[in-house]
């Protein structure tokens, strides 16, 4: 049984094409949205033949999911403070320089506009979300484990907590979130967690 197009991930000398397809296509998402992307377009701001991408890909919805995928590949990694109110603010941090960064900002916003009227960008956006926060949630756990957070703390609700202010505030305002509205998501997830309000 073949592989769904766009989720083989190619090595070897066929990295690179990769590589310049998904550049190119965050381009295009981040200057024109979802509605500008095209496969042709994309086809020919990577130097690539139209050809090998929609073999390799197949649609729109299957590039916007690979490229939701290697975004989730190359974030950067969480830090680790010592603290748990540490920990989560540099979640905050993080997710707001992503925010305000030109392209990302950006692109992020035409990737959730499309989410809410097409499926697979909506799944390939919740595999995205689920990496991220698997990926921070420790940070909840370890705080649980140094009597920081009580015992049933659900350590990603609290990760998400972090986020949604400022993807609200993005989302609703068109204004980027700037630190103090950073600080205060992850003071204010800090202090519902410490009260006990993510226990499960």
């Amino acid at each position: 049984m073949s592989a769904e197009p766009g989720t083989v991930r190619p090595g070897g000398r066929t990295a690179r094409v990769r590589a310049a397809v998904l550049e190119a296509a965050g381009d295009v998402l981040a200057e024109q949205g979802f509605d500008g992307l095209d496969l042709a377009d994309v086809a020919r701001r990577a130097d690539v033949g139209k050809t090998t991408v929609y073999r390799r890909w197949g649609s729109v919805t299957g590039l916007v999911a690979d490229l939701l995928d290697d975004m989730a590949e190359q974030s950067l990694p969480r830090e680790e403070t010592g603290s748990a109110l540490g920990d989560l603010r540099a979640n905050a941090a993080l997710v707001r320089r992503t925010l305000a960064d030109s392209r990302q900002g950006a692109l992020f916003r035409a990737v959730i506009a499309a989410a809410t009227c097409d499926a697979r960008t909506a799944q390939a956006l919740r595999r995205f979300y689920g990496v991220r926060v698997a990926e921070w949630s420790p940070c909840v756990e370890q705080g649980v484990a140094r009597g920081e957070f009580p015992a049933g703390t659900d350590a990603e609700a609290v990760v998400r907590a972090v986020s949604a202010p400022l993807y609200y505030q993005l989302l609703t305002t068109g204004e980027i979130p700037d630190t103090p509205a950073a600080e205060r998501a992850a003071r204010a997830a800090h202090a519902a967690a410490v009260a006990g309000v993510y226990v499960t």
